[in-house]
C-alpha cells in the first residue's frame, strides 16, 4: 500500500506546497503614498508665505471654514523651514527637504497642526528614498491624528499596510490590512497582503481563516477565487500536518482549477483513508483511472484484480488492455505477470457476458435489487452504459440492496459515460450511509462539472 501511495500521483504534496505562497511581493513603488505632503492640505502657499509667514489649511469645512482655517494655520516661527521643505520636495530633492523639516522640528513650540503637517512631509520624503521604517511612523502618526480627512484614510491605511509588509511587520500589516477589510474598502491586493502576511509569519490558522472567508465571500459573488489564493490554503493545510485540512483544500484546487497533480494529490489521500475497504478501494481506482492519475504498475493490477474479485471482469480487462497500451508494464516480468492476469479477465469476460441475459432474466424476476444491481456493474465493465444504467436504475427501484450506496454510485458512473450529466450529478448525490462513497461520488460531482 504505502508504494501505491507513493508513485500513484506525479507530484507530491510537498511539490504543490512549493509555490503555494508565490505571491509577487509588494514592491517599493507601490508601498509609496500620493503626494500628500500638503497638496491638498496644508500646501504652502507662497503668497501667504511672503505676506504673512503663515500656512494656511485650503480644506474649509461647511460651516465652520474661518474657524478650521485659523486653527489650521503653520506657526509663523515655521513657515520658512516648511516653506523650504515644500520647495526642495517639489524639485524631489529630498535629502535638502529632509534638513529642512528636521530644522523646523526643532522648533519649539508647535501647534498639532504644525506635528501634523510635518509628519505628511516627512512620510513623503521618507517613502520617496525608501526609509520605509521612518516612513510608517510618520504616516502612522498622521492617520491617527485629529486633521486626517475621512476621506483619505482608505489610502492611508493601505499606504501603512503595504509599508508594514514591506518591513516584515507582518502584524501591523494584518491590522491595517483587517481595519480596510472591516471599513468595507479593501481590494484584491489588500487582502493578498493580509494572506500572505499571516503565512509568513507562520500563523497557519489564521491564514486559513482569512483566506477561506475571503474566498467562500469571492463565491458568493460569483467569482472564482485564484488558484495561488487556494493554494496558501493548501500550503498552510500542509504545513499543519492536517490531512483533512488538506483534503478539503485540495478538493476546492480540483473544483476550480482541475489539473492532474490536484487530481493526483486528492486521489492519493482517499488513498491514505484507513476505513478503505476493498469495495471503496476499487472505486476510489475508478475515480483515479477516470482522471487519469493512474501511473505505477501495481495501480492496474491491484485494480484489476479488485474488479475481478468483485464481479467485474469486463473491467479488469479493460484496465489492464488500457495499461498495456500506454506501456506501464516496463520489465519483462511485469509483462509475463499481467498478460496471464488479462488472459485470465478475457476469459472470464467472455464466460460472463454469454451469460448476462440469462443472469439478467433472472435478476428481474428477484424480488430484491441486488442481482440487478450486479447486472448493471458487469454492463458498466463491459462499457455497455445504457444497458448497466437500466439493470442499475431496476435494482435501486426495488430496494433491499445490501449496498445501496454503491448502488447508486455506479449508477451516477454508467450515467456520466453515456452523456447523461444532469442524471448523473442526482445519483451522485444520492449517495448516502458510506462515508468512503460519499466522498468519492462528491468527487465525480465535482468531475461531472467538468466534462
Amino acid at each position: 500500500m504505502k508504494a501505491r501511495l507513493n508513485g500513484i500521483v506525479a507530484l507530491a504534496i510537498g511539490a504543490t506546497v512549493i509555490g503555494a505562497a508565490g505571491f509577487a511581493p509588494l514592491t517599493p513603488a507601490q508601498a509609496q503614498p500620493p503626494p500628500a505632503a500638503g497638496q491638498d492640505s496644508g500646501r504652502v502657499n507662497s503668497q501667504d508665505a511672503q505676506d504673512s509667514g503663515r500656512f494656511k489649511n485650503r480644506d474649509k469645512d461647511k460651516d465652520g471654514g474661518k474657524d478650521k482655517e485659523k486653527k489650521n494655520t503653520v506657526s509663523k516661527a515655521l513657515a520658512k523651514p516648511l516653506k523650504a521643505a515644500q520647495d526642495a520636495m517639489t524639485a524631489k530633492k529630498y535629502p535638502e527637504a529632509l534638513a529642512h523639516l528636521k530644522e523646523a522640528e526643532a522648533i519649539n513650540p508647535k501647534t498639532p497642526w504644525d506635528e501634523h503637517l510635518i509628519n505628511e512631509m516627512y512620510g513623503y520624503v521618507y517613502a520617496h528614498t525608501s526609509d520605509f521604517p521612518n516612513a510608517e511612523k510618520a504616516f502612522e502618526a498622521t492617520l491617527n491624528d485629529p486633521f486626517m480627512e475621512q476621506a483619505d484614510v482608505p489610502a492611508r491605511v493601505k499606504v501603512l499596510a503595504q509599508i508594514n509588509y514591506q518591513l516584515k511587520s507582518y502584524d501591523k500589516a494584518i491590522e491595517f490590512g483587517t481595519r480596510a477589510v472591516k471599513g468595507g474598502y479593501a481590494d484584491e491586493e489588500i487582502y493578498t497582503l493580509v494572506s500572505q502576511s499571516y503565512y509568513l509569519k507562520n500563523d497557519y490558522k489564521g491564514t486559513i481563516k482569512f483566506v477561506q472567508d475571503y474566498v467562500d465571500n469571492e463565491a458568493k459573488k460569483g467569482q472564482t477565487p485564484k488558484e495561488q489564493t487556494l493554494n496558501l490554503i493548501l500550503s498552510s493545510c500542509v504545513k499543519l500536518d492536517d490531512s483533512e485540512c488538506t483534503s478539503r483544500a485540495l478538493e476546492k484546487m480540483v473544483t476550480y482549477y482541475p489539473k492532474p497533480e490536484y487530481w493526483g494529490n486528492l486521489v492519493l489521500t482517499l488513498f491514505q483513508s484507513k476505513s478503505q475497504n476493498d469495495k471503496s478501494l476499487l472505486n476510489t481506482f475508478r475515480l483515479a483511472n477516470e482522471v487519469d492519475v493512474l501511473k505505477r504498475p501495481d495501480d492496474y493490477t491491484e485494480m484489476a484484480q479488485l474488479a475481478i474479485e468483485q464481479g467485474s471482469p469486463g473491467e479488469a480487462q479493460h484496465i489492464l488492455e488500457k495499461a498495456f497500451q500506454k506501456n506501464v508494464f516496463a520489465d519483462a516480468r511485469t509483462q509475463d505477470k499481467n498478460k496471464r492476469l488479462l488472459a485470465s479477465a478475457q476469459k472470464a469476460a467472455e464466460s460472463d457476458l454469454a451469460a448476462l441475459p440469462k443472469v439478467a432474466a433472472d435478476a428481474d424476476a428477484a424480488p430484491t435489487g441486488d442481482k440487478n444491481v450486479g447486472v448493471g456493474l458487469a454492463y458498466l465493465g463491459y462499457q455497455q452504459y445504457d444497458k448497466a444504467t437500466d439493470a442499475l436504475s431496476k435494482g435501486l427501484k426495488k430496494g433491499g440492496l445490501k449496498y445501496e450506496a454503491e448502488a447508486n454510485l455506479l449508477l451516477g458512473i454508467a450515467q456520466l459515460k453515456a452523456g447523461h450529466k444532469d442524471e448523473a450529478v442526482k445519483a451522485f448525490k444520492a449517495v448516502k450511509g458510506d462515508p468512503n462513497l460519499e466522498r468519492i461520488a462528491n468527487l465525480w460531482t465535482v468531475h461531472a462539472k467538468q466534462v
